[in-house]
């Protein structure tokens, strides 16, 4: 009898231990696939804020969601992790970066792509906007920036300011074309420093460095995610750095919050899954950006900020 009783005891023990792990492994109501191009702290802080928000908007809803989050490593590789998703029929693709949102629309025309951290939907896609994409923009106004170098550097005619970017990143070509415009209005000189490997980047910051008053980098994820090398340099041959994404190398920055970016965005994938809105019913979005200063860096670089 104790036998018996101990095998019908097991079977229950086993059958409550399956249902147990049939309702831990029930799946999502979404699967969503994040395509990160590179790692950084900017791109890595929308993500996380993409992924905190959509979750707490479908939980209030009763909704989950499994995120399939890849970080392709370089612009050639946002393809291979797009072609994933969409054989894998997710629900939504959230693109973090430029290369990856345009290896996404070029991916699909069904499935709804959710981009951030991108600079200019509209010159991206040269004024043609795929009908299952929309998104946030990281772009800040270049006019503020620029002025605000100027007052806080106190720049005049014929100081050199040099914008370093990465050929192959299409919205810094965007930002350098605007900042010149701006910078060249008030007979400021300045001169491109471009690279396409990485292997070029320290020679090149050393390049601009020794020949410029200070150095602009625009929303450039190439030159950011190696930033320790610019603002190494320029610290030591005292030259000032003005990021667009803001970042421990600049001395300040008029900068947006890529977490709260990344949040704006998680509502709106929400809206989407929930059937409230689709793509077209949802505008591309911007941040307010924030006045940053680097105070160590601004006492070490002799630059003075007004208290205000």
């Amino acid at each position: 009898m104790k036998k018996v009783l101990s095998i019908v005891l097991a079977l229950v023990m086993c059958a409550s231990a399956c249902l147990g792990l049939a309702s831990c492994n029930k799946a999502a109501d979404y699967t969503v696939g994040i395509c990160q191009l590179m790692e950084h702290d900017s791109l890595d802080q929308a993500t996380e804020g993409f992924i905190a928000a959509l979750t707490t908007e479908l939980s209030k809803a009763g909704k989950t969601v499994d995120f399939d989050t890849q970080v392709a490593g370089g612009a050639d590789l946002c393809t291979t992790v797009i072609n994933a998703f969409t054989a894998k029929n997710v629900d939504l693709i959230m693109a973090n970066a430029t290369p990856a949102l345009l290896a996404a629309a070029n991916a699909t025309q069904t499935i709804p792509v959710l981009g951030t951290s991108v600079t200019d939907y509209n010159d991206t896609f040269k004024n043609n906007i795929p009908a299952n994409v929309t998104g946030t923009s990281d772009a800040v106004p270049f006019d503020e920036q620029a002025e605000m170098m100027i007052d806080t550097l106190e720049l005049v005619e014929g100081d050199q300011v040099g914008v370093l970017y990465c050929t192959n990143e299409s919205n810094s070509l965007i930002q350098y074309e605007a900042v010149k415009a701006l910078f060249e209005e008030k007979k400021i000189v300045v001169k491109a420093y471009t690279f396409s490997e990485t292997t070029e980047l320290q020679a090149l910051v050393t390049s601009a460095a020794n020949e410029c008053k200070a150095i602009y980098v625009p929303s450039d994820n190439t030159v950011a995610q190696n930033d320790s090398i610019v603002g190494t340099i320029c610290t030591e041959k005292n030259v000032p750095v003005f990021t667009s994404y803001g970042g421990e190398v600049c001395y300040a920055s008029l900068a947006i919050d890529y977490y709260k970016l990344g949040e704006e965005t998680g509502k709106m994938a929400a809206q989407i899954l929930l059937g409230e809105k689709t793509t077209e019913d949802i505008k591309i979005a911007t941040l307010t950006p924030e006045v940053v200063y680097n105070e160590v860096l601004c006492n070490k670089l002799g630059i003075h900020i007004e208290a205000k």
